[in-house]
């Protein structure tokens, strides 16, 4: 029985540096910044025609080397990032994960938070309904709203709060049921009227005010980049990193997520 215990304890001690090793290799390969700058254009033209072959019918939007050698990150047309390899002939669907010493990092939410704040950042300031902070302006919120959900007119019940504690309130319109939908008349009236603060703030108090849905309105774009930016419902919040919290939040809590306290 001694003797099988100290012969064993060399394998052990094997197995358990192998798995030192790979999970350090595998947090060094996996570092933000590993992978090259671009994509070989025969390695992207392979996988645009692979994955968009008829009989897969995935469009590609873009492809990018990730931080994992052998993988690429693609862009699916209305989908998900997927990880594929460079033949195209296998790829997975979830969140590449970095194996730090101060712990895991998604690395595919993190890409995900880098691309809502720059597609937010790209929408022209007069498309978006702001409610400024009093005085100086310590942080900001972007929510995609609509005016009939409940939680939406609860959250906009704490926007006189967030603007007296510095935080500045910044509308997008996103109608839930759809184009064309009541939801969406009342949002393009907002956003198409005169006073857009005080005329989205009515609708929400469940006023009954006169449609004026104006030509050329950003209502049907801005809930194509919600759904771009994979909103589900409303209301959902964006800070200034990028992260998306779903769901309706006191003016306490949006406080504390966004360092105010």
């Amino acid at each position: 029985m001694y003797s099988r215990r100290t012969s064993s304890r060399p394998l052990i001690i094997r197995l358990l540096a192998l798995v030192s090793f790979s999970l350090f290799t595998f947090a060094t390969l996996a570092q933000p910044g590993f992978a090259a700058e671009g994509v070989d254009p025969a390695i992207e033209k392979k996988l645009r025609l692979r994955l968009g072959a008829p009989q897969i019918g995935l469009e590609v939007q873009s492809v990018k080397a990730s931080e994992l050698p052998g993988l690429y990150k693609v862009s699916i047309v209305s989908g998900p990032t997927v990880y594929a390899t460079e033949s195209g002939d296998y790829f997975l669907v979830g969140d590449l994960y970095n194996v730090g010493l101060t712990g895991l990092v998604n690395l595919g939410e993190l890409q995900r938070s880098n691309d809502r704040k720059d597609a937010i950042a790209a929408v022209p300031e007069k498309n978006v309904i702001v409610f400024p902070a009093e005085g100086e302006t310590l942080s900001s919120i972007t929510v995609f709203t609509d005016v009939s959900c409940f939680y939406c007119q609860k959250l906009h019940k704490e926007v006189p709060e967030l603007n007296r504690r510095g935080v500045e309130v910044r509308y997008l319109a996103y109608p839930r049921q759809g184009i064309g939908s009541p939801g969406f008349r009342q949002l393009a009236s907002a956003w198409c009227s005169d006073d857009r603060q005080a005329t989205l703030t009515a609708f929400k108090n469940r006023e009954e005010l006169e449609e004026n849905v104006c030509p050329g309105n950003p209502i049907a774009e801005q809930f194509a980049l919600g759904q771009q930016l994979g909103v589900r419902g409303t209301p959902a919040i964006v800070t200034p990193d990028g992260e998306m919290i779903p769901g309706y939040k006191s003016a306490d809590d949006l406080i504390a997520v966004l360092g105010l306290q």
